[in-house]
């Protein structure tokens, strides 16, 4: 099974197999650009042209995969936490489910597709406590959307997950490599995308704090394009090739990179402000725009917490088809993907 991360700017897919020496092994990967408008908001406005992207992803990382799992952007998904009795038949928690979900989405139940996950006693009582169940629901076109993609490149999707949960798999994975498996420790992965920053802050494998800002990569290529009149296309291609003026560090890269540390400060000051935490042990960037030169030194030093670049593939077998130089700069913009990959190995 592939995972598959579509954005706005690229379509991602991964693929992982059992390791020999590690748990897990990269077997390939492809990003490959998508047409500007096709992805707008976490809507496929274009489901042709983000098939043909996806196709040539799959040609290009040489998958022989059939099946495939996707993720929707989380504002296209409501979830809830509820309590039920515990001891029920699984079709009894499937009736609870539907009825309490009506009372959350502000859409007929038959225009959604809904799924529930328990996830332990909600309560110390001894006779069958209530359990904890969350559940998750999303309007079917926009599910269907993403399907018919997957579908038009020859895919079967087997799995449709929320991407802040895919996210979160991969970060849990890398936290496995911690000392203690970062027990004890608050680790806050900002996720810098094309327009938007996710913040999600994990501690003992709980997120305790979520939230996204207007900030992404998208700034510094419309600069690019404002600056030195090139296509959007041609912005995106030169700020990964470093192929620009000489004053392009000084006038354009360098705000840049302080806006991006100001914004993060000032989402930990939030953090800070908004729950009882009053620190932070490690910071990790990830996203397509996490390795722009010099963020990684700025947020360090704008925050004063230990700061670096986040891999997914951390403690993973690489193939030899993988290059371990290219992967380094890609891996961060990774994250959902990899995630989404891992769930091949759901119990």
């Amino acid at each position: 099974m592939v995972g598959i991360d579509l954005s706005a700017s690229s379509v991602k897919v991964v693929e992982l197999s059992r390791g020999q020496k590690a748990a897990l092994r990269l077997e390939r990967y492809a990003i490959e650009p998508i047409e500007r408008g096709a992805i707008v908001d976490g809507n496929i406005e274009k489901p042709e042209a983000v098939a043909d992207s996806l196709t040539r992803a799959l040609k290009r990382c040489g998958t022989r995969a059939k099946e495939a799992a996707l993720a929707l952007p989380s504002g296209a998904v409501i979830t809830k936490k509820i309590s039920l009795p515990g001891g029920l038949r699984e079709e009894d928690y499937e009736v609870q489910v539907e009825t309490e979900a009506s009372q959350y989405i502000p859409f007929p139940i038959d225009e959604v597709n809904l799924d529930f996950q328990i996830l332990g006693p909600a309560s110390s009582a001894e006779d069958e406590p209530d359990v904890e169940v969350l559940l998750a629901a999303s309007r079917k076109e926009k599910v269907d959307d993403r399907v018919a993609v997957a579908e038009m490149a020859g895919l079967k999707p087997v799995v449709m997950d929320v991407e802040p949960y895919a996210l979160r798999s991969a970060v849990d994975h890398v936290t496995g490599f911690l000392p203690d498996a970062g027990q004890g420790r608050i680790i806050a992965v900002f996720s810098i995308g094309q327009t938007t920053t996710s913040v999600t802050v994990v501690l003992n494998q709980q997120t305790i704090f979520e939230r996204e800002q207007a900030f992404g990569g998208q700034q510094l290529t419309q600069e690019l394009v404002r600056l030195y009149g090139l296509t959007p296309e041609e912005a995106e291609a030169r700020k990964r090739t470093g192929d620009l003026p000489d004053n392009y560090q000084r006038d354009l890269l360098q705000p840049f990179v302080e806006q991006g540390a100001t914004d993060i400060g000032r989402a930990l000051q939030f953090f800070f402000t908004s729950t009882p935490y009053t620190r932070v042990d490690q910071i990790l960037l990830a996203g397509g725009s996490a390795v722009v030169p010099g963020l990684v030194e700025a947020v360090a030093e704008r925050t004063q917490v230990p700061t670096e670049l986040l891999s997914p593939f951390k403690g993973m077998e690489l193939s030899e088809s993988i290059r371990e130089r290219q992967l380094r700069g890609d891996a961060p913009a990774l994250l959902v993907a990899a995630g989404l990959a891992m769930r091949r190995f759901d119990a």
